[in-house]
């Protein structure tokens, strides 16, 4: 059954984990409204960003729209007289910086599609929920008994992945969930047996698994139907939130949030770890556990979303985990998933940030030890612990789990060996990413080590040093030079010698007049006002000077002196 269709040629597959930055480099103003230049970057590279313009309106109208989150976002207010000078202009776009700062950090509102259509309209564009909406009415043309109640818009965090409550013509009462995804950049399956794969979910049963009613694909997307559960998810339990209601207004900030009771933190973790442990054995790759991804059902957790791997859609965590280069394998992503589940049934909320320096006060110190073994700066450093490994803690080993549901999952040889190959592209991509966020970040320390103040301080007084020690081996040098060249021999081509010592030319053609005292040896010489090398002047100079004093001391008459009248003061007076 081919209920959408094939995918264009060369379509590009977005990571949409990968966070977005945002700068403003500069503002221009119009003739009644300022314009300001923002850069946008995906990732890590500079090459991947591009330059968009946004007025303070539109700013305004985003910041509306995210009041759903029910946070309270640094959004500078509006000024109707003024707001053209230069300086409130200059002002304002500082404001207006550090309100894309708080929202491009916010875990869950970087990911929602309202921001991301605001710093990325060309690849965020589409109307996901009117495509969606278009498949699945394609599909009901094959499958008459369903029936669409209404949308249910936004419950999720992904923004190419859709929810509609259905029902049976036949069973008006009963409620179900149908989920529409596109692919995503980790489907390495080919469509053949990734068409089978889905289609074998149904068959999969499991008491910790949230059973598939229907499901279908083809090349481009995948449509699942589940019973619809009025209570929940496990995150909903925590939050004390109404399922139908948008993600942004149940999880962002939630105000009713509380970590649950020590015997529930134990079965439903023990339960979670079994079902991961299951995945793991039969060679199925999950790597997408979070508390929204666990249907609550009486006193038992049942997984959701097996399908995502098969997709290929990125984790929730993927951007917290990719910084990490020791979570490299999918049960390593899943067990440090499992200690941010943990967190937020021990405490009522996620972590502020991962690595936890410091965990408060648990139920039970057996709660902490897991936390640290998946969450702490040193578990991030040198890895995570295996599922088997946790089953063992104290926290969870004297767990009892009573059920008489027999798991079943058959695969078949030669679709176990396609998702062994997916399941290594799949962490092949994951390394290949977190080795460029580590160079990436070695070369920022270095440039930020570079040109830090103290540093600047010490490249200038080893620059002084360098030049005071350059002078010294250059004065040395050009000291040396003049000392060999008194040493060697005379002639006109001869570098400057020594009076002290001087080789004794031919005087022919020589005056006889006494010439001036040479110039002293060490003194420097005068610049020269005409075009000739300087070179050339201490030699010529050298050689009148020379010549001079030899005939001065050749022609010295004793008898040429006067004479000299002395009075002689030394002899002593008397009277």
């Amino acid at each position: 059954m081919a209920f959408m269709e094939k995918p264009p040629a060369g379509k590009v597959l977005l990571d949409d984990t990968v966070p977005l930055t945002a700068a403003i480099e500069a503002s221009q103003s119009l003739q009644s409204h300022t314009e300001y230049i923002i850069r946008v970057q995906r990732g890590i590279s500079v090459e991947n960003s591009w330059q968009i313009v946004r007025r303070y309106s539109d700013f305004d109208l985003l910041n509306n729209s995210l009041q759903i989150a029910g946070l309270s976002l640094p959004l500078p207010p509006k000024k109707l007289i003024g707001n053209m000078d230069r300086e409130f202009i200059a002002e304002r776009q500082k404001g207006l910086q550090n309100y894309l700062n708080v929202i491009t950090t916010n875990h869950m509102l970087s990911n929602c599609e309202l921001v991301k259509k605001f710093l990325d309209p060309n690849n965020y564009s589409a109307n996901y929920t009117e495509i969606a909406l278009q498949q699945v009415s394609m599909f009901f043309r094959s499958e008459p008994k369903w029936e669409v109640v209404e949308p249910l818009k936004d419950i999720g965090w992904r923004i190419r992945k859709k929810y509609f409550l259905m029902k049976i013509k036949n069973q008006p009462k009963e409620r179900l969930v149908l989920s529409w995804a596109d692919l995503g950049p980790d489907k390495y399956l080919s469509d053949k047996d990734f068409q089978c794969l889905i289609k074998l979910l149904p068959s999969c049963l499991h008491p910790y698994i949230y059973r598939v009613t229907f499901a279908t694909a083809n090349e481009s997307s995948a449509l699942l139907i589940r019973m619809f559960n009025e209570k929940g998810t496990l995150k909903d339990l925590i939050y004390k939130s109404k399922p139908k209601d948008p993600f942004l207004k149940k999880y962002c900030n939630p105000k009713k949030g509380q970590g649950l009771e020590l015997h529930q933190i134990k079965t439903y973790g023990r339960q979670i770890l079994e079902v991961l442990k299951f995945l793991h054995d039969k060679g199925f790759p999950y790597g997408h556990l979070h508390a929204s991804n666990v249907m609550l059902d009486g006193n038992t957790c049942r997984l959701l979303d097996l399908e995502n791997s098969l997709l290929g859609l990125p984790s929730f965590y993927r951007s917290n985990f990719s910084q990490f280069r020791k979570i490299n394998t999918l049960e390593s992503v899943d067990v440090h998933c499992f200690g941010h589940l943990l967190y937020e049934m021990t405490y009522g909320r996620p972590p502020d940030s991962v690595p936890v320096d410091s965990f408060p006060p648990a139920p039970s110190m057996a709660v902490v030890a897991v936390l640290e073994s998946t969450l702490s700066c040193e578990a991030c450093k040198n890895g995570m612990p295996t599922i088997s490994w946790l089953l063992q803690m104290p926290l969870f080993s004297d767990v009892l789990l009573t059920t008489s549901e027999k798991p079943q999952f058959k695969i078949p040889t030669k679709l176990k060996e396609a998702l062994r190959i997916a399941k290594e592209c799949i962490e092949k991509r994951l390394t290949e990413e977190q080795k460029q966020i580590h160079q990436h970040r070695r070369l920022a320390r270095a440039q930020s080590h570079h040109g830090s103040e103290e540093e600047r301080k010490k490249r200038k007084i080893l620059a002084r040093k360098k030049s005071k020690r350059s002078a010294i081996e250059n004065s040395e040098e050009h000291s040396a030079k003049y000392n060999n060249s008194n040493n060697s021999g005379s002639g006109a081509s001869s570098p400057l010698t020594s009076p002290s010592s001087p080789t004794p030319p031919s005087t022919a053609g020589i005056s006889t007049l006494p010439p001036p005292p040479p110039p002293p040896p060490a003194a420097p010489l005068p610049p020269s006002s005409t075009e000739m090398p300087i070179q050339l002047q201490p030699q010529a100079m050298n050689g009148l000077s020379r010549g001079a004093l030899l005939s001065s001391i050749q022609n010295f008459r004793k008898g040429t002196l006067r004479k000299a009248e002395t009075c002689d003061h030394s002899a002593p007076k008397i009277g």
